[in-house]
């Protein structure tokens, strides 16, 4: 009987894929790709006493190979020594990368599940049937309704596994809901990341992404929050990381074999807000000025708002002036009767095609500028 959870998810983050798989039992967890291992470690320890494992493989390995067995032994008593463990078991997936001269591209945003699955899911099912199996999926904030239960996590793995089946990559993104709670300070421990931090840039095939994070839709000092978020200082942070990437550009956005590029945001920070969600002017107006005089993606996804909406130079709702295209979704009621449309993609000629669909109907497409 396996010991997983769910099958693994396969996060694309800089130039590794993180394969994070949930374990039943206490378990010491590897990856076999080709003929390396790479393993489940701090610093030269094999972790056993967590509930996500996280296993870094280099891009072009797992690329180059197409499989990768996930490797573990279930661990009987953890002692200071002669720790007991059951026999080695492994489980083996194939795995489908985004090819660099692919041409057409399929992909798909869910965001603000808020702990729904069936109905993410079978939104997406509804846009394969039509266009055809995507080729990489986009989790974009709100996944877990909160981080006030561990249980939540589990709902970023329950749509992984039922759509990914650990064999295509996923893209990851924080929402805002996912900083409140008891275990919002250990989402990182469940989820992709950088180095600890929840923005960064990766590339799949000839698409590059750069994945920002706003953090709260709310002033830090909000009673909302009863002083337990500091993300003022952590929007700073992300301007100088946008600022350092124009000056390595041609290893990013500029990089060969880049058609192109996405800016993958749960919060649309690009367009106007009433009161209290209007903060941050002068750090959204300068990330927006950036990317318009550097970026210059041809898409940013963003969701937060429970509702389906494109913002194109001209928009009304265009408070920074941006100069490039901002899908807004999923449109998604909560409730006795859950409603759910996702956001489908398809990449091909140079063009961005943006598809609205629930579980039934391909409700309406819209082409990015």
């Amino acid at each position: 009987m396996s010991i997983l959870k769910t099958k693994p998810a396969v996060f694309a983050v800089g130039d590794v894929y993180q394969i994070m798989v949930q374990a039943k039992a206490e378990t010491l967890m590897w990856i076999k790709c080709g003929n390396n291992c790479y393993y489940d470690e701090s610093n030269g320890i094999l972790r056993s006493h967590c509930q996500t494992h996280k296993i870094c493989v280099p891009m072009k390995e797992l690329d180059c190979a197409g499989e990768y067995e996930v490797c573990y032994r279930e661990v009987i008593e953890r002692k200071a020594y002669f720790t007991e463990s059951k026999e080695e078991n492994t489980e083996k997936f194939k795995f489908f990368p985004v090819a660099p001269n692919q041409k057409q591209i399929l992909a798909y945003q869910i965001a603000d599940a808020h702990n729904l699955v069936d109905e993410p899911v079978a939104a997406v099912k509804r846009f394969e049937k039509e266009y055809g199996k995507i080729d990489f999926l986009i989790l974009n904030g709100d996944i877990p309704d909160h981080s006030g239960a561990i249980e939540n996590f589990d709902t970023i793995y329950q749509i992984a596994c039922k759509i990914t089946g650990g064999e295509i990559p996923i893209v990851f993104a924080r929402g805002n809901h996912d900083l409140r709670g008891v275990f919002a300070e250990n989402l990182a421990e469940h989820t992709p990341n950088e180095n600890g931090n929840s923005y960064f840039t990766t590339r799949l095939g000839n698409i590059w992404a750069l994945i920002l994070d706003c953090g709260e839709d709310k002033d830090d000092d909000n009673s909302e929050y009863a002083h337990t978020v500091s993300c003022t200082p952590f929007r700073q942070k992300q301007t100088e990381y946008i600022k350092s990437l124009t000056k390595y550009s041609q290893n990013q956005y500029k990089a060969s074999g880049i058609d192109y590029r996405l800016v993958i945001s749960h919060i649309p920070f690009t367009q106007s807000f009433r009161d209290p969600f209007n903060i941050e002017n002068e750090i959204y107006d300068e990330w927006t000025q950036l990317l318009n005089d550097e970026v210059k993606p041809h898409l940013m996804l963003s969701a937060h708002m429970h509702e389906f909406k494109i913002h194109n130079s001209d928009s009304q709702n265009n408070r920074y002036n941006h100069s490039f295209t901002v899908a807004v979704g999923p449109e998604v009621h909560l409730g006795k009767n859950p409603y759910y449309a996702g956001i489908g993609l398809q990449f091909k000629d140079g063009k961005i095609e943006i598809i609205l669909n629930d579980q039934k109907e391909i409700i309406s497409t819209f082409c990015a500028e």
